[in-house]
């Protein structure tokens, strides 16, 4: 395990002037070890950390939140290899002002296609998808015992969006779907998430929409552990770094539905 003996080592000696965004970047390029340890072959260290130090530039308010939480949301990202704030949703690094501690925290989300791509990686799925459907498009769907889903796509002026659906089909054939209504996901979202307010609620709703639906009907695929694990890590701040982060404790947080304030911080279950 790294621990907290590795976020002290990175953290120990900040540049004595340097500001928020200043130090944080000092801290990244100390994890250097660390976070070519934790990505898959696929990724580059020096490609990841370009990403993560991208993200800082963007959003300011990254370099505000304690490094102990940013380093290990990053942690986080590094080892389900998955980019973290770039237009490709696999997840994202959100900070968050706990009025308990009074300091701003760093949260770790997946995102829609890092959803997806947790699911095949399950080797269990061979079709999984998530669609917004417009007002003008022609949508029908039913439960029960015969099940029906359909949608046909306008061919041009599709209009609003109005529902969101996602469904899978297992390499043994058997399949699943759900359906949300838009009201019924900014309903949701409002009530529980702690970045509707900012973040990827904000910037691709309809992606956050998607994820919403799926991690309702991937409840009922028969994916590996392996699945469960990397989406139990969706939404925690954690505050150590490991070699596993699976096994790393983390926090999840309450929010008040009606002024989106971080309230309390319970222990991530």
């Amino acid at each position: 395990m790294m621990s907290n003996d590795m976020i002290q080592k990175a953290t120990a000696q900040p540049a004595a002037k340097a500001d928020a965004k200043t130090s944080m970047q000092a801290y990244i390029k100390q994890m250097q070890g660390e976070i070519k340890k934790a990505l898959p072959a696929v990724m580059t260290p020096e490609r990841f950390t370009r990403i993560v130090l991208s993200a800082l530039s963007t959003n300011p308010k990254l370099g505000q939140t304690t490094p102990q939480s940013f380093l290990a949301a990053m942690m986080t990202a590094a080892q389900l290899g998955m980019e973290p704030n770039t237009p490709l949703g696999q997840a994202y690094l959100i900070p968050f002002y706990n009025n308990k501690t009074h300091c701003s925290e760093c949260q770790f989300q997946l995102g829609y296609k890092g959803l997806i791509d947790l699911a095949y990686r399950s080797g269990e799925v061979s079709i999984i998808q998530a669609q917004v459907v417009y007002e003008h498009d022609s949508f029908n769907y039913s439960f029960g015992l015969e099940p029906v889903l359909k949608h046909i796509p306008a061919a041009s002026d599709r209009g609003e969006s109005t529902y969101v659906y996602a469904m899978f089909r297992t390499k043994e054939g058997g399949f699943g779907f759900d359906v949300m209504s838009m009201d019924a996901v900014r309903t949701f979202a409002q009530q529980y998430s702690k970045s509707f307010s900012s973040g990827p609620w904000q910037t691709n709703f309809e992606e956050m929409a998607k994820k919403t639906v799926l991690k309702k009907v991937l409840k009922y695929a028969p994916l590996k552990s392996d699945f469960q694990r990397g989406l139990a890590l969706d939404g925690t701040i954690k505050t150590d770094v490991g070699e596993d982060m699976y096994a790393v404790p983390g926090t999840v947080l309450e929010v008040d539905s009606e002024t989106g304030e971080v309230t309390e911080v319970g222990p991530d279950v």
